[in-house]
């Protein structure tokens, strides 16, 4: 029972993520470039699952870290410890989704990153590293415990109800999106 508790948890983790992810890419699309309004997602939900999955490594990598009590000194350099792991970890993330998309559909959304001064391939940049340093910051101190808190005062039959709300419309639209790849 505690693992299913545990994987309904750890969901909702991802796809809050995966939401604001796709918040985040519209913002920057829309108010920072002056792009207009496409849908940032590789599915057609309003949600960017590789904000979710990277959510979740920074949970694996850094969450004992982040509630595990230091030393006095320590608290002054786990920021900086943080946002550089942070970096690290979503652009790993960001270059192996990029590889993998290409080979399923073709593309990768992100070709942008080609104009960027320091970029590998198009697929990573200097510069969106850094903005996943600060994000990953802000998620670890700020947005994580939050969501902890609410999923905690939900209780377990309200995650459950919410779980599945939320689940079976996320697997319709990858079986759609499968779909229409292979047809």
């Amino acid at each position: 029972m505690e693992l299913s508790k545990s994987i309904k948890k750890t969901y909702l983790y991802f796809m809050m993520y995966a939401i604001i992810g796709w918040c985040y890419e519209v913002f920057l699309e829309v108010v920072v470039y002056q792009w207009g309004f496409t849908n940032r997602g590789v599915l057609f939900g309003p949600y960017c699952p590789v904000y979710g999955f990277g959510a979740l490594a920074f949970i694996l990598c850094f969450g004992k870290i982040m509630k595990k009590k230091e030393p006095n000194w320590f608290v002054y350099v786990k920021p900086l410890i943080i946002f550089m792991g942070c970096a690290f970890v979503a652009t790993g993330i960001e270059l192996v989704a990029s590889y993998m998309l290409e080979i399923l559909t073709g593309s990768w959304p992100w070709q942008t990153y080609a104009d960027y001064a320091i970029n590998f391939q198009a697929r990573i940049a200097l510069s969106p590293s850094i903005r996943f340093g600060l994000g990953g910051l802000l998620f670890l101190y700020i947005l994580q415990p939050i969501f902890e808190k609410v999923i905690y005062k939900l209780g377990d039959k309200k995650v459950s109800i919410l779980f599945y709300a939320i689940l079976f419309p996320f697997i319709l639209d990858l079986f759609v999106k499968l779909f229409k790849m292979v047809s």
